[in-house]
């Protein structure tokens, strides 16, 4: 897909695409699916997504690994940041960077990440993410991610297709 194809996107079909992406970040990404992760917030004023306590994504008795929180983080932000994407842009998301400061832990909640896109580029978006314990509120992390949005986002056309989008090959 061209950018120049990209250019013709209704908003019928930009809301088609973000809803396709909340679809896909809660069960069409393996690894969001076998954590748990719940996708309960989508829009263009962010995202929430909720991470259920478990045994087996523990560091120790009742408390998240830390790779999980950061996961959690990471996973939320770039969610932030396509929840309201403009898809003229591209729809294929990658980390760049991310930053994490854990603060506190709650042993046996479950985590409930907010995540903001702060800033949106041609291509460079950034998101800022706070994780809380979902019981009790505390505040437990939080992280910056820097995301990159280009190219074409396997799936895109099926999608654009669906919803009145007569897809070219190749473009």
């Amino acid at each position: 897909m061209t950018s120049s194809s990209m250019d013709e996107l209704t908003e019928s079909q930009q809301q088609a695409l973000r809803e396709w992406f909340r679809d896909h970040w809660q069960s069409g990404v393996l690894f969001n699916r076998h954590l748990g992760v719940k996708v309960t917030k989508w829009d263009e004023e962010g995202a929430v997504f909720l991470l259920p306590f478990a045994d087996h994504l523990s560091a120790h008795d009742g408390i998240f690994h830390g790779g999980v929180v950061a996961t959690l983080i990471d996973t939320c932000g770039c969610g932030a940041v396509m929840a309201g994407h403009d898809y003229t842009k591209g729809s294929r998301c990658t980390t760049v960077s991310m930053t994490v400061n854990y603060l506190s832990v709650a042993p046996g909640e479950d985590l409930r990440a907010e995540a903001v896109c702060t800033r949106r580029g041609r291509v460079a978006n950034y998101a800022e993410v706070k994780v809380y314990g979902s019981t009790s509120d505390k505040l437990l992390a939080q992280g910056l991610v820097t995301v990159n949005v280009s190219g074409t986002r396997e799936g895109v056309q099926r999608v654009l297709a669906r919803h009145g989008r007569d897809m070219e090959a190749g473009s």
